[in-house]
């Protein structure tokens, strides 16, 4: 598809208009009712059921978990799925700083009490005798542990050291740049079950995966103190709520703080619930959506791949006309074969790049010269190629 022609974007959720202002109008069009779509933007829809047409090139989530997306059945289809880690990094920090607080201050049961006084001219008065039932404890000199410490790790992280907190992390896969960013007065646990035990609070900051599903199981929970408060930010099935029900009921801990409700939850003594408010910020919608906008507009008019979840990053300045994307499976060879063709057809490579994560690879190729149906169609014949895009304009 060259582009002078118009791409689809279909939005599966409200995307802010600071992102979809992105999309240049004679380029794209984009909206809820757009059939047969290039590219879907999505937030929390549910598409692990999506049957995508062969015109589909990319999915965008506003976000950062992806467990609402099929990403390995797309991968094996070419299509990279994008999404926005750090974008609401800052949003999820402040909600961590809240459940810290109400927990600590006990300000959920203070707001209660106050909400059901009777004015019976005895305001001040029972509002003195109550008010002892309500008494909390400060931060400072307590210990937040922390399990995950990417982005939003970091922050949390670096609020608690401020608020003169002692801060314990463990993350047995923190990336580099993760590494640099992460302060440097906080503690390595050596596991996660020192971790637990060591901690007043437990601040959970880990993408829901496999490896993840039930981290916080009943042998973790027997772990904590009966003071524990584990604070539940990241997503509701990394802890078990069937052993975590059954610690708080039994007092093992005192309070869990989290984004998820979940009907076992419910009236559960201990337990405040909030209805997923992580990333509603009007700032966080907007960061996110612009992230996400400017991803699929990067990969679908230059074929680059940033943050995509289930294909590699490939960044490669634009210095030609003619650019091909080929999308293929990890073998061997796929380069030589692909530079055999162009040179059989007499085309000079100006610049190449091949990049690959696990079974997927990617190759953007620039050209000196417009490229021809035939030479594509060779191309796509290789075995393994699953996908060829021919990009034919600056």
């Amino acid at each position: 598809m060259s582009q002078d022609e118009v791409y689809r974007i279909k939005t599966l959720n409200n995307i802010a208009q600071a992102g979809l202002s992105k999309f240049p109008a004679g380029l794209y069009v984009h909206g809820a009712e757009v059939e047969d779509p290039h590219a879907i933007l999505v937030r929390s829809a549910n598409l692990l059921e999506l049957e995508p047409s062969k015109n589909l090139l990319a999915v965008g989530r506003a976000g950062a978990g992806t467990n609402n997306i099929d990403t390995s059945r797309l991968a094996g289809l070419g299509v990279p799925v994008f999404n926005t880690p750090g974008a609401n990094a800052n949003a999820v920090k402040e909600l961590v700083l809240s459940g810290l607080l109400l927990s600590s201050r006990n300000l959920v049961g203070a707001i209660d009490f106050v909400s059901n006084l009777t004015l019976d001219g005895q305001l001040s008065k029972n509002v003195e005798y109550g008010k002892k039932e309500y008494a909390g404890r400060e931060l400072p000199g307590r210990t937040l542990g922390i399990i995950g410490l990417g982005k939003i790790g970091s922050l949390v992280a670096d609020v608690a050291l401020r608020l003169g907190m002692r801060v314990v992390g463990y993350d047995p896969g923190i990336t580099v740049d993760a590494a640099w960013s992460l302060p440097s007065g906080v503690a390595k646990a050596a596991s996660i079950d020192s971790l637990v035990r060591d901690s007043d609070f437990i601040s959970l900051h880990v993408p829901l995966n496999d490896a993840t599903k039930n981290l916080i199981d009943e042998k973790c929970l027997a772990l904590m103190s009966a003071n524990t408060v584990l604070l539940n930010f990241s997503r509701g099935a990394v802890v078990d709520n069937v052993a975590l029900v059954a610690a708080l009921r039994a007092n093992r801990i005192k309070q869990y703080i989290c984004d998820f409700p979940n009907e076992s939850l419910i009236g559960v003594e201990g337990v405040i619930a909030l209805p997923h408010l992580g990333a509603s910020t009007v700032e966080a919608e907007e960061n996110c959506a612009t992230m996400v906008v400017d991803q699929v507009r990067g990969y679908i008019e230059h074929g680059n791949v940033v943050n995509a979840v289930n294909f590699p990053n490939v960044l490669m300045s634009r210095e030609s006309p003619y650019r091909i994307v080929v999308i293929n499976e990890n073998v061997p060879h796929m380069v030589s074969q692909v530079s055999t063709v162009l040179g059989d057809a007499k085309l000079n490579i100006h610049n190449m790049i091949n990049k690959s994560l696990n079974e997927i690879a990617i190759t953007l190729v620039d050209v000196d010269d417009s490229v021809g149906d035939d030479v594509l169609n060779t191309i796509r014949k290789i075995e393994g190629v699953q996908r060829v895009r021919y990009l034919n304009g600056a």
